[in-house]
């Protein structure tokens, strides 16, 4: 099968790539409800050494750039109590932690999770933590413009692989909440 985007070798449906995906992946996948049909996520074998974004769009399309996005682990603190939240923007932006994450947790203060507690929490390999397949009760925050694109790529639970989901997909997801200005612009 062809990508819908980029120019990969390899992409399969995500049901019938199960193997290639962390456990939670696949069970999200498996049981996968919605909308927009299971089969509708691709699965694209990547080479991790490629993993940076520069390297990686040079080898698979300059487009992925603008089609792209990144899932990064928050915790929200408020007393003595910590939550857990994803947050997906595109990544040509950056997360708004102090701002909308904080006010959206509830949160007197919000950070990036640390390494150790985002790759244990959800059983994913660290630079390739995505939305699909997080620990349930997690609030799944995602920046509208992922939502409005056709295709975005986003990682698999693992650095090997990616996955191409369609945009309105993710407000689909177990928890999601689609927010304005949740990624901001790098300067």
């Amino acid at each position: 099968m062809d990508a819908p985007i980029g120019h990969f070798d390899h992409a399969t449906p995500a049901p019938d790539a199960l193997d290639e995906l962390t456990r939670p992946v696949a069970d999200a996948v498996r049981h996968w409800s919605g909308g927009v049909p299971a089969e509708q996520i691709v699965y694209v074998d990547t080479d991790p050494e490629w993993a940076d974004t520069a390297t990686f769009v040079e080898h698979y399309g300059r487009e992925l750039l603008e089609q792209s996005a990144n899932c990064v682990v928050v915790a929200g603190k408020r007393g003595g109590e910590a939550t857990l939240a994803a947050c997906v923007v595109l990544s040509t932006t950056r997360v708004d932690v102090n701002g909308v994450v904080r006010r959206q947790l509830g949160a007197r203060k919000a950070s990036f999770a640390a390494m150790d507690t985002a790759t244990g929490e959800t059983g994913m390999e660290y630079g390739g933590i995505t939305p699909i397949g997080l620990p349930e009760g997690w609030p799944v925050l995602v920046d509208s413009a992922v939502v409005d694109l056709p295709y975005v790529l986003v990682g698999s639970g693992r650095r090997r692989g990616k996955l191409l989901v369609p945009g309105k997909a993710f407000a689909q997801l177990p928890g999601a909440v689609v927010l304005e200005g949740l990624g901001i612009p790098v300067a």
